[in-house]
């Protein structure tokens, strides 16, 4: 296996660290992005790579970071977009003007995506962007609105935005497979980590409990996914375009594979970053 070069973002802790560290210990070069100085640092000694701070409520901070990858990194294999959260009861705009829960999880991965997608385009690389279950739980995308100012609730607002990723996958797929760059998106699995501290979540309760906690899948195993998707051979190794569970193809939310929907959502994106 040929070492790549891979950018995972939201890998100073969970999933994102541990598939850092077992990438790292296949061979491959891992570029560590994070929030948290300390905590990125810590898991970038581990890997002995390079690491890079960004905070994604914060639109100007992934622009930073997308021209610090383009000058350090002549070739991208894998854009790993697994930085995400669950936020709170009360509806929350970032200083970009937008729901932080969007923001968050879909427009600056997205962002992020478009400022590196000639990168990955030259590279034959692939996108990998970590869903949730809950795209099919809780996910109903409304292009109308998709910074959730009707009945906001966290638990929706993140299961939207999960959904959108999974969109985003399908129609990014859709438009470059042809010039050699890939997207697929995955669930991990709930797992036992720090993710959730949301008030007023229906997943705060698994995730903050140490009892239930204990009794979960650890984030060496949440990570089987995208160490799968990373180190495969797109379009040979599994196919594109699609979203997994346990590193097989599973059935998303019923309005994946809307074409129409897909398109409108990467359009919408588009006019609201160009604002």
């Amino acid at each position: 296996m040929s070492p790549k070069t891979i950018v995972i973002t939201g890998a100073s802790d969970g999933i994102g660290a541990a598939a850092a560290r077992q990438l790292t210990e296949n061979g491959h070069h891992v570029v560590v992005v994070g929030r948290s100085p300390e905590k990125t640092a810590a898991v970038a000694k581990d890997t002995g790579g390079q690491y890079f701070l960004a905070d994604f409520a914060d639109l100007g901070s992934v622009r930073t970071l997308a021209s610090e990858l383009l000058q350090r990194y002549p070739r991208i294999d894998v854009l790993a977009n697994n930085a995400g959260a669950i936020f709170g009861n009360e509806r929350r705009q970032t200083g970009d003007g937008h729901e932080m829960t969007f923001q968050v999880n879909y427009l600056a991965p997205f962002l992020l995506t478009q400022l590196l997608t000639d990168r990955l385009i030259e590279s034959k690389g692939t996108v990998i962007n970590t869903s949730s279950l809950a795209n099919r739980l809780f996910g109903n995308v409304d292009l109308d609105d998709l910074e959730n100012e009707n009945g906001y609730n966290p638990s929706k607002a993140y299961g939207n935005a999960k959904l959108e990723q999974i969109l985003f996958t399908e129609e990014f797929d859709r438009r470059y497979r042809s010039h050699g760059a890939t997207s697929t998106a995955f669930h991990p699995g709930v797992i036992g980590s720090s993710f959730s501290s949301a008030e007023g979540s229906a997943m705060r309760a698994v995730y903050q409990s140490p009892l239930l906690r204990r009794l979960l899948p650890t984030p060496e195993k949440g990570a089987r996914t995208l160490v799968y998707l990373a180190e495969g051979t797109p379009g040979t190794d599994y196919p594109t375009g699609k979203y997994f569970v346990r590193s097989k193809v599973a059935r998303p939310n019923k309005q994946a594979g809307d074409a129409a929907l897909a398109l409108g959502l990467w359009n919408r994106s588009v006019a609201l970053l160009a604002g």
